[in-house]
Formats: structure tokens, sequence, C-alpha cells
């Protein structure tokens, strides 16, 4: 595919100035409405001085440059008549002036708050023009810039945390707002709970101070007046928005049965299109986060707790969710919709003591101190944890899918959480949902802190497809969550484990025998092989490479802002060659080792930088130290990276192998069932074979590429109705009925993408209309 890649329309920025000054936590108190498609309220942040002003005391000179390349200009909002002593009483029927705020009921497409509309998003800026390095210029005051987008921001305050009863405790006299939070933010581990009380009650403080604030495409910018330090900019301050209907980050839908519902899918752009936020992976923060809506609906969230919720006036829920492992604000995540929670049939009594046995208390962190991470919480401390096989756990879906997941998803959980503690050891979470979310989800799932999205897709036949998909997305609570890329362009650390590790705890899910699981993997092998070779034809070089910053990887401007190499390029999101190539990479070096000496390793690693961000070379490095000298040949970390992460097309090593294998067993049985059932249909027929919908239901993308290959038209209902109920994998359909050039096809997939493409996810509708026109 020849295609020219433009750094100021592929390229994401991460503009945060976390260099300076650091979110240690968010609360968020959010009302969702349907009717508006529009999630409003407030979010009170927390801040401590970042590792670059306490170093250098703030005296690097820097610009700001907007996206025209002029002074960055901050505004006052007029005052605003919403009370400021309670943050939960605010609704958008208290009016404000018109630019910032809608009524209720209407969708906010006017873009009169100050944003640029999103059709203008960075076109013809330079990657350089997109960073916003600002700490203190002179006698200038301090600029905070947070990654922002498609939001109506109301208003920003500083909150008076020195007004809450009993918060002296945390300073002594005088009691200044910035000790106070950097007390807060600074109690140890086992205080946790009291942290979060005191962090609630902060969040309702009254204001005490408006601040000036300014918004571009990408980012909102704060400033005091005479603040000119990161130490003397407010530790806690509080930001009224609301998010639009169009927002990249929130999508809003119907579900299977038709009831509405919206969900939050971090890719391409992340949370900063659901709250004003720090985007950097070094940015861990917590947060704990209030969500109201109708009473008919049901919050899930990336939080600790199994929420349950309190009952408001007027037909109105509240539901309450907290976090206490530092993560990048990018993990968080929201679904709310009529979801029907499936229980097993039957729960057993030691089901439920295991339930009971581990819910978090002050006592089970007495290992304070072992770990390499900030202090937390952590589960790896707990002696309890460690030992805890299968977390406990929830499973939601539209109702009219409660009998596939009963039958299908339901009994998988348990297995495949086990699976994966006998692979890994301790689960970083303490709990688990899993969402069977909207037919529009563009992928076959995502996994969050706590929380699993899935696609239909997976659900129908039997339970291979879910099975190993599921343990694909329990891989990443360890590998892409609790332990993550310092730089997101290192998506194979993600990735790559997720795919390698899914075929391991799939296989111990099933009970395999050893023999039987070799076979297995080496058929998946195959498959992903012919799925590398074709990807490598089809798809730019420079978005091939793992590691397309070389040297310069984890690098940052002086203000920590920086950009993701192809964020914004949709065809990113559909391609696997961070999967494919991480995958062969680790199944290389798991050969070269052996299974167990890796698996140990494994487990050493995921034990030394759980609750850390890490780059390829702390991996690899540590990797290579615990190969025994024979084994390692010539194998080194230059090597490595120029082979597998710094270089298109396949790697030859991989090459190599694929030359000199053998087919695996399994291979060569599907081979002779597909001789056979060619020759089967090239005997005469003497009456039309009955379709049965239960074998297409177990091999349905399969089959609709074949219908599309052999040009069946019988048959094109079947791929009408996989291009409508399958969105996570009809984006390659898409293509195969383009390619084929025949008119009926092109004119049967123009026909499909006319009927999904208003609930299309943005990113797919995108990549689809490339093909169709």
């Amino acid at each position: 595919m020849d295609m020219k890649l433009d750094p100021s329309r592929d390229d994401l920025p991460l503009l945060a100035n976390t260099s300076h000054i650091l979110v240690k936590h968010y609360v968020l108190d959010l009302d969702v409405d349907f009717e508006s498609q529009v999630i409003e309220g407030t979010i009170v942040l927390f801040f401590e001085p970042g590792n670059r002003f306490e170093k250098e005391g703030g005296s690097t000179e820097e610009t700001c440059q907007s996206e025209a390349n002029e002074a960055c200009k901050f505004r006052m909002p007029e005052p605003c008549h919403i009370p400021v002593t309670d943050t939960r009483t605010f609704s958008s029927k208290v009016g404000c002036h018109d630019f910032v705020i809608c009524g209720k009921g209407e969708k906010d497409t006017s873009g009169k708050d100050g944003n640029h509309d999103n059709r203008e998003q960075a076109s013809g800026i330079s990657s350089s023009e997109y960073c916003c390095d600002t700490g203190n210029a002179g006698s200038e005051d301090f600029l905070l810039v947070l990654d922002c987008c498609d939001l109506s921001v109301v208003k920003v305050e500083e909150v008076d945390v020195a007004a809450v009863p009993g918060i002296e405790k945390f300073t002594r006299p005088p009691k200044l707002r910035n000790q106070i939070v950097r007390e807060l933010v600074a109690l140890p581990a086992d205080r946790w709970r009291e942290q979060l009380d005191c962090y609630a009650r902060c969040s309702q403080a009254p204001g005490c101070g408006e601040l000036l604030f300014d918004t571009d495409t990408w980012s909102l910018q704060i400033r005091k007046t005479g603040a000119q330090t990161a130490t003397d900019f407010p530790h806690a301050i509080r930001i009224r928005y609301r998010t639009k209907p169009q927002g990249r980050s929130v999508t809003w839908t119907s579900d299977q049965s038709g009831r509405p519902c919206v969900y939050t899918m971090g890719s391409p752009i992340n949370n900063r299109a659901l709250f004003p936020c720090q985007e950097p992976p070094v940015a861990m923060s917590t947060w704990q986060a209030t969500v109201r809506a109708a009473a008919s609906f049901v919050v899930l969230m990336s939080g600790e707790n199994s929420a349950k919720p309190t009952q408001l006036r007027e037909g109105c829920s509240s539901w309450h969710y907290y976090v206490t492992m530092p993560m990048p604000a990018s993990t968080f995540t929201i679904a709310v919709g009529s979801w029907t929670e499936m229980k097993p049939e039957t729960c057993s009594s030691n089901d439920l003591a295991t339930e009971r046995s581990f819910s978090p208390s002050e006592a089970d962190f007495r290992y304070a101190g072992i770990c390499g991470h900030m202090e937390y919480p952590c589960r790896f401390q707990n002696a309890s944890a460690t030992t805890q096989e299968i977390i406990p756990h929830r499973v939601f879906a539209p109702l009219c899918l409660q009998g596939a997941c009963q039958e299908t998803l339901l009994p998988l959980v348990p297995a495949c959480l086990a699976a994966a503690h006998s692979v890994l050891g301790t689960h970083p979470f303490s709990r688990l949902d899993v969402l069977i979310v909207p037919a529009n989800f563009p992928s076959l799932g995502m996994a969050s802190p706590h929380i699993i999205f899935l696609s239909q897709s997976t659900l129908p036949g039997r339970s291979h497809l879910c099975g190993t998909r599921l343990c694909h997305e329990i891989a990443h609570a360890w590998f892409g969550l609790a332990l993550g890329a310092r730089d997101w362009t290192e998506e194979w650390l993600s990735e790559g484990f997720a795919t390698h590790l899914e075929d391991v705890f799939w296989a111990r899910a099933q009970q395999l025998a050893p023999h039987e699981a070799q076979e297995q993997q080496e058929l998946r092998a195959g498959l992903r092989w012919r799925r590398l070779q074709d990807e490598v034809q089809n798809s730019p070089k420079e978005m091939q490479v793992l590691r397309p910053n070389k040297e310069k990887t984890g690098h940052v401007s002086d203000s920590g802002s920086s950009v993701i190499k192809h964020g914004l390029n949709p065809e990113k999101v559909f391609m696997q060659v961070h999967y494919l190539k991480g995958y062969f990479l680790l199944r290389f070096l798991a050969q070269r080792l052996g299974d167990d000496t890796y698996f140990s390793f494994l487990r050493k690693f995921v034990h030394t930088y759980h609750g850390q961000l890490i780059l390829s070379q702390d991996f690899l490095q540590m990797l290579l130290e615990n190969i025994p000298e024979e084994k390692r040949l010539e194998l080194s970390v230059e090597n490595i990276f120029r082979d597998w992460l710094e270089s298109s097309g396949i790697p030859q090593p991989l090459q190599r192998e694929r030359q000199a294998g053998a087919e695996c067993g399994l291979a060569r049985q599907v081979s002779a069932e597909v001789a056979k059932w060619v020759r089967v249909n090239r005997r005469p027929r003497k009456r039309k074979r009955r379709e049965t919908e239960e074998v297409f239901e177990e091999v349905r993308h399969r089959w609709c590429e074949l219908v599309v290959k052999h040009r069946h038209t019988g048959a094109y209902r079947h791929v009408e109705r996989f291009l409508q109920e399958d969105q996570a994998m009809g984006i390659y359909l898409y293509g195969e009925l383009m390619v084929s050039e025949d008119a009926r096809q092109q004119r049967l997939a123009r026909r499909c993408f006319e009927l999904s493409r208003e609930h299309m996810d943005r990113s797919s509708a995108q990549v689809v209309a490339e093909m169709l026109f």
C-alpha cells in the first residue's frame, strides 16, 4: 500500500507538562444525560510539583506555541451562577453564557466554547508545533497544560481545602492550602481509606478564586495570576465542564436490545474527550468517581470496588468507584447502560468464602517496602492475595444476549482466571467485571483496570474464540496495566505479550495435555504467520516498525510533552503488526530458553517491575541476564532491536524459522479435511444441500470471506448480516468486497456501510469510507 504519512495528521500530541507538575489524584462528580448525550459535572485535580521542577527550581525559560504560533491567550469567564460549595448540585439547567454551555436536551454542535472545530484538528501543524513547553518564562506566571479535546470547559477555580473541617491535622499552623495537599498525597498506603475520604471532602470544599484558562484543539491551559512556579500554583483545582456528543473518547449508541448506552474507549485519543487530564503514561494517578444516571441504568467503571447503586430523588441512582493503584489516566473506563448481570446457576459456599476473604483492609498491606514501585496498597504485598487463583468477578450483557453469555462466557471466566494465575502468579487487581459491549465496538476486546470489554462477535459457536479473547484481555492485567510501556510507541510490550500469553492461558484453561497444547499453539502460530505476511504486504513500511523512535524512545521535551507516532492514523487501530511481531519475538525467546525457564523468568520480571513503566531494554536486559551463556549465543539487546523492533518487514530470524519448520500435526489434519471437502464438492449433487446456521455461527468470518471470494450470491445475506452484527471483525470484509472489483459486491458494501455508519466507531467509519469512496 502506497501511503504518505503526514506527522501533523498522524502523530498524537501529549501536551501535559508532566515534568513541572503531576496530578496525583482525580475526583470526578458527573451526571450522564442520554437525552442530550452529554456527561457533565466537575473534576478536582490534586497536584504535586513534578520531578524536573524539584530538581531545577522552575528556572527554565520556555515558550508556549499555540497552533498558529501565537502567544497563548487567556480569558477569565464571566461569573457563573452555580453554587460552588457543593459540587454535586451542578446541572446544565443553570445557565452560563452560551459560548461554554448549552441547555439540557440540546446537542452542542455550535463550537462556540472556544475549542477549535474537530475537523480543523492539527491540519498543517508539524510535530514540533504540538509541544507547549511552558514552565516559568522569566517573571511570567506558571502555565499548567492539560490534555483536553472535544470538551466545553465552563469554569476553573482553586479549591479551598483549608476550609474542610478537621483537615488541620495534615499540617502545622498556618493552614496553607498547598501544604495540606502535599501532606494528603503523601499519606502512607495503609491509610488509603482515610486518604480517599479526605480527597472526597476536599473536592466538595468551596472555591477560593477563579483561574484564567484557555483551550485549543488538544489542550487546556490554566494560569493563576502571580503564581510564577509550580510550587506556587494551586495544588487543588476544580474544573466544571461537559463532554460533547461527538467527542472522540465517548461513544453514545444503543445496545443489542435497542436500549441507549454509552461507553468510553481510550483509543485513539485516550480519555481527553472525557475529562481534562495528563495523558503521558508517566502521569500515574489514582482516582475516585461518583456518577449519576437514571435508576434504570447500570454504571460500570474501572474501580476496585463492586459498586452498588444509591437511590436518589426523581428516579436517579448514584454509583461510586475508586482506584488506589496509580495508573495512567488513559486506563480510566466507564460504561453506562441497561446491562443485565449474569449469575451462575449455582454458587458454592467455597466461592462465597473466597469473595469474603479478599476484601481489602489495612492489615493486608503489612509487607510495605518490598516492591520497586511508588507506595500503594499492592496485592503483591498481600499474603492472601498471592494464593487467590480466581478473583471475584461479574459478567454483564444486554438482556437479549443473556442466554449466549450464560452458556459460553460465564463458565469460562473462572477457568481463564485460574489458568492465568498458574502461569504468572498474583492477580494485580482485586476483582473483574466483564461486559459484552454494543455491536459498534471496533475490536474483539479491551482491558482496563478491573473491567474487560468483549465484543459480541466472540460469543457465537463454541468456546474457543471467546476463551482465547478472554485470555488475551486477562493477560493485559499484567502486561499493559500493572506493568506498562513508558513510551506508547512500544505497543508490543502490551499486545505482543498478551498475544503470546493467550495461547498459554487457553491451553491451561482447557487442561490440555502438553503435546495437545503444543500442537494447538503451532497451528495458531501458522495462522499468525500468514496474517503477518499479509500485514507487511499491505501496510506502510513506517507503520511496521515496533520501535520507530529508536534511541529516542522514551524521550520527552523539557516540559514532559511528546507525540505518539501515527497515533492519529485511523488505519493503525486495525493493524496487528505490534501484536504479531511482538508475539513471534517472545515465542522465539521462549524457544531459546525453554518454556520452564522462560515462564519462571516472566514471573520474576512481573514481580520486579509491576506498578512501574518500562522500555524494551528493561525487559531484554533482564532476560539476557537470566539466560545461561550457552543458550545466549549471539543474542544481545542491540541485535534484537535491529532484527525485530527497529526494522520493517518480517524479521530475518523468523523467516529462517518458518522456512525450516515442518507443518504441525493439526495443520496437516486441516489440510487433509479441506482436500476431502474439495473432492466431495466436485461430485455432482442430486439435491441442494441444506444450509445449517450453526456451522455459519462458528466460522462466520471465514465463511463470509469464501462467499465473497467465490461470488456465492445466494449467501450474500450472511455477509450483510455479518457486517451489521460483527463490526469488530467486519472492517476487513469491506476490503475484500471492494478489492474484488465486482459491481454487485461493491454495491453490497456501500449499502451495508450506509446502514451502519451512523453507529460505527469513528476510526472504523473513516477507514471504511476511504475504502468505499
